[in-house]
């Protein structure tokens, strides 16, 4: 069973799936349904939230960004798989993959980051959450629900990094501001 994250909590990875390899972040989320008499005939707007990855060595350094206009590391290790324009459907709108044996060993930690390319704000989102799987099994190791909603466009929701021969991760669900993952780099800064 999957472990369900608060806040600033952390986990060991390598005790949840030994021999982990790859990871698979999933990120879902709605659009919050309106309210009020025209409701029924409006129905949701779509939301754009972006799942983003931005790379960092061990001197707290940006080495790399992955999001939906930039698909893939340049290592190779890490995947986004598409861009959703709409939180439709059940279960995962966004995926970013991780070869945690290909990424470039200067890498200690990645930040995973949700934002609005579109501005809008979370106020606006409903049943937001992102999970960790093994992608070789397809076994979900944690879960991080997202409840907070506010006038922010961006969310720092996790840090994966090295810790010697093992990975953590810690939930973080902080707002940020900014529309694009390069625009929440400080963000970012100040959770690793």
């Amino acid at each position: 069973m999957a472990i369900s994250l608060s806040k600033g909590q952390t986990i060991s990875l390598k005790k949840e799936s030994a021999g982990l390899k790859r990871v698979h972040m999933g990120l879902g989320w709605d659009p919050v349904a309106p309210k009020g008499f025209f409701a029924k005939l409006t129905g949701p707007k779509d939301i754009d939230l972006d799942a983003s990855i931005i790379t960092f060595d061990g001197a707290k350094q940006p080495t790399g960004i992955v999001y939906f206009g930039q698909l893939q590391s340049a290592d190779g290790a890490i995947l986004h798989t598409g861009d959703n324009l709409t939180g439709d459907g059940d279960g995962d709108d966004e995926v970013v993959k991780v070869d945690l044996e290909r990424l470039d060993p200067k890498v200690e930690t990645l930040v995973f980051f949700v934002n609005s390319y579109q501005g809008q704000t979370f106020n606006e989102v409903d049943n937001a959450f992102c999970r960790v799987l093994d992608d070789d099994t397809q076994k979900e190791l944690c879960r991080f629900t997202l409840t907070e909603q506010g006038a922010h466009t961006g969310v720092v929701m996790a840090v994966l990094s090295r810790n010697g021969g093992d990975w953590q991760l810690k939930a973080i669900g902080m707002p940020g501001v900014g529309r694009t993952a390069d625009q929440l780099v400080p963000d970012a800064l100040r959770h690793i």
